[in-house]
């Protein structure tokens, strides 16, 4: 690997390292600490292990309201189809799993 394909890459990826620490950050600090608990939770399990478009769906997934999402993961609301993305399940299933534990 010559030195501007290494340091292409090394930048790509210290872009990929923060745009993860602003993620994790938005996750922590939703305004409503359950959401706080249970996107913080599951998204510094597995963010290390997420691509570019799970990353992206991820930070439309997190356009929605606090009262949104925790009346669809609590099942008080039904989940929009828009909403009902496979990362939903996978964060429903992680709680899930967690409380059958």
């Amino acid at each position: 690997m010559d030195h501007s394909a290494q340091s292409e890459d090394q930048n790509g990826n210290i872009e990929l390292d923060n745009r993860r620490k602003r993620i994790v950050f938005r996750c922590h600090h939703r305004g409503m600490k359950e959401m706080d608990i249970m996107l913080g939770g599951y998204v510094e399990k597995h963010i290390a292990q997420m691509n570019d478009e799970e990353l992206d769906e991820l930070e439309v997934f997190l356009q929605h309201h606090d009262q949104d999402l925790f009346s669809w993961f609590i099942g008080t609301k039904p989940v929009p189809d828009e909403a009902n993305t496979e990362l939903f399940r996978k964060i429903l299933d992680y709680y899930k799993d967690k409380s059958d534990s």
